[in-house]
This record gives C-alpha cells, sequence and structure tokens, in this order.
C-alpha cells in the first residue's frame, strides 16, 4: 500500500507505468519470485520524462533533484548541459505536449518544472515558482534561507496546506523561512525585538519523497 497512490482510479486489466523497487527470491511460501514495484518513488518521475524527453535520455538535460507528494504535486529541477538547450522548455514540450504526457499517466498529478541554479539564492527562489520572491538571505551553516515575498505573493509560496514550500524545501534540500515584507518590515521597526514567526518548512520532515543528484 505504501508504494500505491491511495487517488489513482487504476483497475485490473489497466495498463501502467511502475518503478521497480526489488524483487525478492522465492520461497516455500511463494510460487516463485516477488516482484515489488512502486508508483510513489520519485525515480518513477525521473524514468517517465527520459520516456517523453529526448534531451533527458541523451543526457543534454539533467534532472537534479524531485520532490514529490504522490498522487498531489511534484516539482523537479532541472539544468542544461548545453547552453543552446532551454531545460524547462525541453521538458515541457511544444505546447506542453511533453509534461503532459507525463500528468496524464500520473492521473492528473501536478507538476512543476524548475530551472536548477548552482547559486542557492537563485535555485530556491526557483523552486517557490510560480510564486516570486522578493529576497532571499542564507544562512549557509544552518541551511537556513529566509525567504521575503511580497504580500500579494505570500499564499502562493506557502501553497494550499503549506504544500509548495515543503516541496520547495525538499526540492534544494535547505530548511525556507518565508515571511511577507510586511512581517519584515514590522521586525525592523520593532528593532528585532517583537519576534516574528513566519512559514517554515524543513527538508526532513516533508510527506513524500525526495530525491537529489549531488
Amino acid at each position: 500500500p505504501t508504494e500505491q497512490v491511495r487517488t489513482e482510479p487504476y483497475r485490473f486489466g489497466d495498463r501502467i507505468k511502475v518503478y521497480l523497487l526489488e524483487v525478492k527470491n522465492a520461497d516455500k511460501a511463494s510460487r516463485g519470485p516477488q516482484v515489488i514495484v512502486s508508483r510513489t518513488h520519485p525515480t518513477l518521475i525521473r524514468r517517465l520524462f527520459e520516456m517523453e524527453v529526448p534531451e533527458i535520455a541523451d543526457g543534454i538535460v539533467v534532472i537534479k533533484s524531485v520532490a514529490r507528494e504522490a498522487g498531489a504535486r511534484t516539482k523537479i529541477a532541472v539544468a542544461s548541459n548545453d547552453e543552446n538547450v532551454d531545460p524547462v522548455g525541453a521538458c515541457v514540450g511544444h505546447r506542453g505536449t511533453r509534461v503532459q504526457a507525463v500528468v496524464n499517466e500520473l492521473y492528473d498529478e501536478k507538476i512543476d518544472i524548475v530551472r536548477w541554479d548552482p547559486d542557492i539564492k537563485k535555485f530556491i527562489a526557483e523552486s517557490l515558482s510560480p510564486a516570486k520572491a522578493s529576497s532571499v538571505e542564507i544562512d549557509e551553516e544552518t541551511r537556513t534561507a529566509l525567504v521575503l515575498m511580497p504580500e500579494s505573493q505570500l499564499s502562493l509560496a506557502i501553497g494550499k496546506s503549506g504544500q509548495n514550500v515543503r516541496l520547495a524545501a525538499r526540492l534544494t534540500g535547505w530548511r525556507i523561512d518565508i515571511r511577507s515584507e510586511a512581517q519584515a518590515a514590522k521586525a525592523l521597526l520593532s528593532g528585532g525585538e517583537e519576534e516574528i514567526v513566519g512559514t517554515v518548512a524543513e527538508p526532513d520532515m516533508v510527506p513524500g519523497e525526495g530525491e537529489v543528484e549531488s
């Protein structure tokens, strides 16, 4: 059950793609080898994009990390080894055909494709897409990012029940603290005497799965 997406409506006889997790040798209680497959594993996302995007299969575009809450939403970070190839555009495809093929296979699971950047500030800002951050400040010692958002972008950055910021934390591997510009201004005016609590997501407390390629 942990490898099955509860919301997927497939039935016996349906043809679906799965990720092969493990093959167990036969024992006295079984008639043959036991094959363990998954519909929830983040590597399934990688394999589906490899099938749909020739640039990934050829190594021109690389999936750097995947964060997934299976059945609901996935974020993938992509980079290109060719400056003439846009990694996001390659994954989306003409009129969205490539990403839509993956979405269809996953029964309409939402997929955000973001541009990976070696500059962690830029990558964290990208990871919160579709929200647009005002600024990102980082503390490398604690691997924490303080992200300021315009008031109009705050709820979009956090997402429904905190999903967007959770996935962003998993995707980047950083603790993300989101605050509105108004909250930051209030803290500045108080001289730091008033504690302002933002929305915080930890990369290791996120429901679902994540993978980061080093």
